[in-house]
C-alpha cells in the first residue's frame, strides 16, 4: 500500500466499484481489517469459460494476521457468493451475518465440503467490538429478508455503509428503521458509502405490495397453468407468490436448484410458510391446470435455467400446455436484454401467453431505491464526506450529484475505483494510496489461474478458430513420413475448402522439411509452421486462428 501515514484510518473497495456486483468493501485502522461482504458477479460473453468472478484477495493475504472478522449486509449471491474462496485463501477469524443470510452461506459451505464454526448471527441491537473499532447494525428493506446496513466506529469518525437497500412504506416484511438511521445521523456520520444500483432511476421505487396486488390479480383471472419466473434469490417475492397460491388453492412445483436451496431455507427459517402446497413435478402433471403453478428460475435467459428448457420444449418433466400463462416477475440484468428476449419469442412461438412488468402490469420492482429514496438516506445521515459504492460509473458519478444536490460539497464526494484508498484522520477525509484489487477468474475448480493469454487464445478460437497440423517424422533419418494432417475446428468446413486446405499441407511440409536437413529441434519446427502458416491464411482469410503444431516421433 502506497503513501499512508500512521494513525488514519482507510476505507477502500476490493470489488463493487465501477461493476454492480463482486462487493466488497474494507476497514483498516491500525492493525485491524475489517471486511463488508464478499461477493462474486458474473461473467459477460467476453469470458468464455468463465463462470464467477471475485475479487483479488492479494492485499488480504498479505495482511492476514490484521483481519478480525468479515460481516455480512444481507444474502445475495454479489454479497456472499465469493466467502468460499475468501476462506480458502485467508484466514478470517469470524464472520457475522443476518440470519437468512448465515442459513444460505452454511449451504454453500456445506456444498463444498468447506467446515467452518465461526459463523455468528448478529441482529439490530447487536454490538461487535475490537480494539480500536466498534460495529453495530440498522436493519433495511430489500428484496431479502434480514438486510442491514453497518456503522463502525473508528478514532477518526464514524463510517455508515448501507448495503443494498430501498425506501418501502408498504413492504412484504419489516419496515426499515428510519429512527436508528436518524439517531446514528444525529450524533454524527463522518463518511457514508450508499448503493447506487439505481441511481439512474428518478422517483420512488415501487412498493412490493403493488407486485403483490398485480400478481393477486393475475391468479384471480387466469384459469389455467401458471408459470413464474423470478430470481431465487427474492425471498419476499417467493413469499408472496406462495401465500397467493394458497389463497386461490394452487400448488407449486419447483424447478432450479437455487430456488429449491433459497425455498428449503426460507420454510426452515419462518420467512416462507404452508409448506403443505408444495408438491413435485409429477404431481403437478397430474392436477387440473387451474390448481397448479410452477415456479422456476431462467429469468435472465441463462440456457441451462429451468425456463430456458421449457421454452425449447427439452425440459425433461414439463411440457407447455396451449392455455399456458408464463410471468416473468423480474428485470433485465444489464446485457441479457437478448437472451430474454429470445426467451419471450420461443414462449410466444409454442403458442402461451407471456406477462412481463410493464406500467399495465407490474409483475416486479427493484429492491434498490431509486433517485429520491437515495436522497432520504443521505438526509437521513447527514454525512461530512459521500463515497457512492455498488454500480457502474456513470450510476456512482450520477449518486455524488445527487449528494451535492443535497448540499454536500462536491470536494467532499469521491468517485472512486476499486482499490483506490479514502484516508480518514481526526474527521477529515481525502484520497491517499491504492491497493491491489483486480479481477479474479473462477473456470470450474481453478482460481485465478486463468492468465490474459489463456482468455486471449479463448476469445480467438470462439471467433477464428483453431488449425491443427500433425506431422509425423522419422528423427533417425531426418526425415517427414507423409504429408501434414491437417484439421480445423471453428474455423472453416474441409469439404467444402479442399483447396485451402491442400495448400496449407504444401506450406507445413516446407516448412518442416527447411527445419530437418541437418537436425530435428521441435520448437523450431512447430514455430516455423505457426510462422508460415498465420501468415498466409490472414493474406487469403483476414482471420487469425490459433495454429497447434504436433508432431510425431516415428521410428521406422
Amino acid at each position: 500500500m502506497k503513501g499512508f501515514d500512521g494513525g488514519d484510518t482507510k476505507v477502500f473497495a476490493l470489488g463493487g466499484l465501477g461493476e454492480v456486483g463482486k462487493n466488497m468493501y474494507c476497514i483498516m485502522s491500525d492493525n485491524e481489517i475489517i471486511i463488508t461482504d464478499v461477493g462474486i458477479t458474473f461473467p459477460s460473453g467476453e469470458l468464455p469459460g468463465i463462470d464467477y468472478i471475485i475479487p483479488d484477495f492479494s492485499f488480504l493475504v498479505k495482511n492476514e494476521k490484521k483481519i478480525k472478522a468479515l460481516f455480512i449486509t444481507h444474502g445475495h449471491e454479489d454479497h456472499i457468493g465469493g466467502i468460499p474462496y475468501l476462506l480458502q485463501t485467508v484466514n478470517v477469524p469470524a464472520i457475522y451475518a443476518p440470519n437468512q443470510a448465515a442459513g444460505l452461506i452454511r449451504k454453500k459451505l456445506e456444498d463444498r465440503d468447506i467446515h467452518y464454526d465461526h459463523l455468528y448471527v448478529y441482529t439490530e441491537k447487536t454490538k461487535v467490538k475490537f480494539k480500536t473499532m466498534e460495529v453495530e447494525f440498522f436493519r433495511t428493506t430489500h428484496s431479502i429478508p434480514d438486510s442491514h446496513g453497518i456503522v463502525v466506529h473508528t478514532p477518526n469518525g464514524t463510517i455508515v455503509t448501507t448495503g443494498d437497500f430501498k425506501f418501502d412504506l408498504t413492504p412484504i416484511g419489516p419496515m426499515a428503521n428510519l429512527q436508528k438511521m436518524a439517531m446514528i445521523g444525529s450524533r454524527g456520520v463522518t463518511l457514508l458509502l450508499s448503493d447506487s444500483t439505481n441511481a439512474l432511476n428518478p422517483g420512488f421505487s415501487v412498493s412490493e405490495s403493488k407486485v403483490d396486488e398485480a400478481l393477486s390479480e393475475i391468479f384471480l383471472e387466469h384459469t389455467g397453468r401458471i408459470i413464474i419466473a423470478t430470481f431465487a434469490s427474492n425471498i419476499y417475492r417467493l413469499k408472496h407468490i406462495v401465500d397467493t397460491c394458497k389463497r386461490n388453492n394452487r400448488k407449486i412445483a419447483i424447478f432450479g436448484r437455487s430456488m429449491e436451496n433459497n425455498i428449503e431455507i426460507s420454510l426452515n427459517e419462518g420467512y416462507i410458510h404452508h409448506r403443505e402446497i408444495f408438491i413435485t413435478p409429477e404431481e403437478a402433471n397430474s392436477l387440473e391446470p387451474n390448481k397448479v403453478c410452477l415456479l422456476c428460475t431462467g429469468t435472465q435467459g441463462e440456457p441451462l435455467a429451468a425456463l430456458s428448457r421449457i421454452a425449447n420444449g427439452s425440459h425433461r418433466q414439463i411440457k407447455l400446455q396451449p392455455d399456458d400463462l408464463v410471468i416473468l416477475s423480474s428485470s433485465a440484468i444489464p446485457g441479457n436484454a437478448l437472451s430474454i428476449s429470445k426467451i419471450i419469442n420461443k414462449l410466444y412461438l409454442q403458442g402461451v401467453k407471456v406477462c412481463t412488468n410493464t406500467s399495465l402490469s407490474e409483475v416486479h420492482t427493484s429492491g434498490h431505491g431509486n433517485q429520491e429514496e437515495l436522497k432520504l438516506m443521505f438526509r437521513l445521515f447527514e454525512p461530512k464526506y459521500f463515497m457512492p459504492f455498488h454500480g457502474e460509473y456513470r450510476m456512482l458519478k450520477t449518486h455524488a450529484d445527487l449528494a451535492i444536490e443535497c448540499g454536500m460539497p462536491k470536494e467532499n464526494t469521491f468517485v472512486l475505483e476499486n482499490g483506490d484508498v479514502l484516508s480518514i484522520y481526526k474527521g477529515k477525509v481525502k484520497k491517499e494510496g491504492t491497493v491491489p484489487a483486480g479481477d479474479v477468474y473462477i473456470d470450474g475448480n481453478r482460481i485465478g489461474d486463468i492468465g490474459s493469454a489463456v482468455m486471449k487464445d479463448r476469445k480467438i478460437m470462439s471467433s477464428d478458430g483453431i488449425v491443427v497440423v500433425i506431422a509425423n517424422i522419422d528423427t533417425n533419418t531426418n526425415q517427414l513420413l507423409g504429408n501434414p494432417n491437417i484439421t480445423t475446428r471453428g474455423f472453416v468446413q474441409i469439404q467444402e475448402n479442399l483447396d485451402l486446405i491442400k495448400e496449407l499441407e504444401i506450406i507445413s511440409t516446407k516448412a518442416i522439411t527447411s527445419k530437418i536437413d541437418n537436425h530435428v529441434n521441435y520448437s523450431e519446427i512447430k514455430s516455423e509452421i505457426s510462422s508460415q502458416l498465420s501468415t498466409y491464411i490472414y493474406e487469403k482469410t483476414g482471420r487469425n486462428p490459433i495454429i497447434l503444431p504436433v508432431i510425431m516421433d516415428i521410428k521406422k
